[in-house]
């Protein structure tokens, strides 16, 4: 029996979120020869952070920030190289929207990373500005109506 998956939210410097923290290095930054700094990390004081969890082992996480007039910036998603693929960033997604729509948001946008931004346009995202680059990768701004 495989043991059962639970999405969370958490507050910062929180068990949950040391392991959110791990999982965002091994996906998000490792890959690109990047760390965090301690400016990126001090965002994360005040922000929403959700997990995917299966057993006591964090599968796949996210963060919102909000960035006021009726806005809320989903970032920081990952999911463990392990299981991608099994609908877990979409299930987990799909959470965080309801969230956020639940506390009075309008809109959930985030920085897709180009190779992303299939997967965000399959959830209803739509592209909202030219190509930048962020964290020496290409990104575009994307954004979902919560309404």
């Amino acid at each position: 029996m495989e043991p059962k998956q639970t999405i969370k939210f958490f507050r910062y410097d929180s068990p949950e979120y040391k392991l959110a923290l791990e999982l965002r290095t091994k996906v998000l930054r490792i890959p690109l020869g990047l760390n965090f700094t301690d400016a990126e990390l001090r965002k994360d004081v005040t922000d929403i952070h959700f997990g995917l969890f299966e057993g006591t082992g964090i599968i796949a996480c996210l963060t919102l920030s909000s960035a006021g007039k009726g806005r809320v910036k989903m970032r920081q998603v990952a999911v463990a190289n392990n299981v991608q693929g099994k609908g877990l960033g979409k299930a987990l997604s799909a959470a965080a929207e309801r969230f956020a729509k639940e506390r009075g948001f309008k809109s959930i946008f985030c920085h897709a990373r180009k190779t992303a931004v299939p997967f965000y346009e399959k959830l209803g995202y739509k592209i909202t500005g030219d190509e930048f680059t962020e964290v020496n990768i290409p990104h575009y701004s994307m954004e979902k109506r919560l309404e």
